[in-house]
């Protein structure tokens, strides 16, 4: 099996985190000044002064929210590897995967619907607003199962080599545990666990960067380890009159 469609996906990591970067320094100001406690009035007037630069964010930030799916893809071909009872694990990644990305773009779709129109009712515009921020940051069921998934099945795996070394599962239940402070961003307004708090965005957000950076390098030693298995069984058939 040939695993240069694997590399590729892996390899485009560092471009749409590239975008990402670009993305976020665009607007800083949408991610860093944006607050819970902000009055109908002031998210309107937020949107009326930055319109131009938070629809470029938000159609930058479009094209990366299904930029890292192939990525997921190649965890999901490598726990196929795996030898566990059955794919569920791997399957459950899957169907996991594309629902966070799927949230993502809602929220993104959010922000670009209030910044459409900022002349809008600036409760409408606020509405928008929160159910942008609701989406990126509360639904961390998502990202929990992934990690979780992934976790059972390196601690499940019976090959003589695992797939994943064993401490690649401690890393994804971690990064799992560190992801669910956000889920009560939607009952907090300020402190840490609101939107903007530092559990629920920045610790969330230096976790998944973290798990991002580590599983990219994880996948590249696996895709090497499986090109080399398939290359020595190729040579034991050759081999064999």
């Amino acid at each position: 099996m040939n695993t240069r469609d694997q590399s590729i996906c892996l390899w485009l990591v560092p471009f749409f985190g590239a975008l990402f970067l670009i993305g976020f320094g665009a607007c800083p100001a949408f991610f860093l000044s944006l607050s819970p406690t902000m009055t109908a009035e002031e998210v309107a007037a937020f949107y009326r002064d930055h319109v131009a630069t938070i629809r470029t964010t938000m159609i930058l930030l479009n094209v990366i929210g299904i930029g890292f799916i192939p990525f997921f893809m190649v965890i999901v071909v490598q726990m196929m590897r795996m030898a566990v009872p059955s794919r569920a694990f791997a399957y459950s990644y899957l169907s996991a995967a594309a629902s966070g990305a799927t949230l993502f773009a809602l929220a993104d779709l959010a922000w670009l619907n209030a910044a459409a129109r900022p002349e809008r009712d600036p409760q409408l515009t606020m509405l928008l607003n929160d159910l942008g921020w609701f989406f990126l940051i509360a639904p961390v069921g998502f990202i929990i199962t992934q990690n979780l998934c992934l976790a059972l099945s390196i601690y499940m795996d019976a090959r003589r080599k695992r797939v994943f070394p064993k401490w690649v599962g401690h890393f994804n239940v971690v990064t799992a545990l560190l992801m669910g402070p956000g889920a009560f961003a939607i009952v907090y307004q300020k402190g840490p666990l609101a939107w903007n708090g530092f559990l629920s965005f920045w610790v969330r957000l230096a976790s998944y960067g973290a798990y991002i950076a580590v599983m990219f390098f994880v996948a590249r030693s696996a895709i090497k380890e499986q090109a080399l298995e398939e290359k020595q069984a190729l040579a034991v058939e050759v081999a064999i009159p």
